[in-house]
């Protein structure tokens, strides 16, 4: 029992001691030239210096650091250090300098110290995703995509997106993805030829679905939307699908081609359908008889704002589709990798240039006509009877609140 009460008091007094030594500066060995002796001298705290070293007598004398000088912890410096000199060229002052911090310098968004200079952080190429985000000390970490994802674009930011899941959203694989591209999903009744070739939104429906979009979107709205429209509505699940993967703007269209898909039945979606197939009658129609080049389609599609298709995907493309098919499906294509642009307002941008470029008349004023019908009075009156006037209907009202 008394070993036991001894061990305690002797652990006690141990804690005690430490505590005391913790809370007392931190000492260092200082020769005093005096007394010959070796003296321990209290160090001095962050901020300030030592300005008289202790002696047998007196304690040590400690000073406050001069502006743009500073000591971070307790010291036992005759002088503070100097703070960094100003940001360097593409840096900015993250912390200012003070008596206890040095200056901190950091590297501006998107670039990273590169030993002494801000390096752009690297963009990982098409089949590439980032795993990992560059910060304003290291740089993007890349990797390829695994299967069953995609990468598109070069970026320093965006990861390998999922392929599309075809028969989740009710439609059909028609051209399987692969690291650099998206599945081509399609609908599993539709046959048209403007779809063979794995059109996901046609000219005729981002004209006619543009009809319903305000010009300053939101969520809210969307969601209102999709519960306005009659026959089936679109379930949560793809909902969220068609949300992680499509910008607001492409959200519109996506949801709108699956609800027209899903009530192919339904009495006003009938109607709806056949309008639009009445509007891609007419663009063929007008574009149909145009034999239309390689060449010209490279020029067309470069003249085109945003981000431009690929003389190869143009090449791949040209080789697999037919008739009129190749321009519908290459406008379709520049559509998704610029999705919060108007095709059809692009378009018209694009033919304004064309004329430079020796090109044929004809095929300038086909290009033409397709633009003035999809704006035309037509296609608004063919909107507001199948949209507007519909039994039950709440788009109009949507519409008013958020346009």
């Amino acid at each position: 029992m008394t070993k036991l009460l001894c061990c305690t008091l002797m652990l006690l007094d141990l804690s005690v001691k430490w505590t005391i030594q913790e809370t007392l500066p931190p000492k260092y060995l200082h020769y005093d030239p005096i007394t010959s002796r070796q003296l321990m001298c209290d160090q001095c705290p962050p901020g300030t210096y030592v300005k008289q070293h202790c002696t047998a007598t007196a304690k040590t004398e400690c000073a406050l650091c001069p502006d743009q000088t500073y000591t971070d912890e307790w010291n036992d410096n005759e002088e503070c250090h100097y703070c960094n000199v100003v940001c360097k060229e593409l840096q900015y002052e993250k912390m200012t300098c003070t008596s206890t911090r040095n200056r901190v310098c950091e590297c501006v968004e998107g670039r990273y110290l590169n030993i002494e200079f801000c390096s752009k952080h690297t963009a990982c190429p098409p089949g590439f995703g980032v795993v990992q985000k560059g910060t304003p000390e290291s740089d993007t970490v890349c990797a390829r995509c695994p299967e069953g994802y995609f990468s598109s674009d070069r970026s320093s930011k965006a990861a390998c997106q999922m392929h599309t899941n075809c028969s989740a959203l009710s439609l059909k694989l028609v051209q399987k993805g692969d690291s650099t591209h998206d599945n081509v999903c399609q609908g599993e009744d539709s046959d048209r030829l403007d779809q063979s070739c794995g059109i996901d939104v046609t000219l005729c429906e981002e004209a006619f679905f543009r009809f319903i979009v305000p010009k300053k979107l939101s969520s809210t709205w969307l969601s209102t939307l999709m519960d306005s429209l009659p026959g089936v509505k679109i379930n949560l699940e793809n909902r969220e699908i068609i949300k992680q993967k499509s910008s607001l703007q492409d959200q519109t269209f996506q949801l709108l081609k699956l609800w027209k898909e899903q009530n192919k039945d339904h009495r006003t979606v009938k109607n709806i359908v056949q309008g639009i197939d009445l509007c891609e009658n007419s663009v063929l129609k007008h574009i149909g008889h145009l034999n239309i080049t390689l060449e010209q389609l490279n020029t067309l599609m470069e003249n085109l704002p945003g981000k431009n298709v690929g003389r190869e995907e143009i090449e791949q493309i040209f080789g697999m589709c037919q008739s009129t098919e190749p321009i519908l499906k290459l406008l379709n294509l520049w559509r998704i990798k610029n999705k919060d642009q108007d095709t059809i307002k692009s378009l018209m941008f694009g033919l304004k240039h064309l004329k430079s470029y020796h090109f044929p008349k004809t095929t300038i004023q086909g290009f033409r006509k397709v633009v003035k019908f999809l704006h035309s009075p037509t296609m608004h009156r063919l909107y507001q009877k199948l949209f507007l006037e519909m039994p039950g209907n709440q788009i109009h009202l949507v519409k008013m609140r958020h346009g």
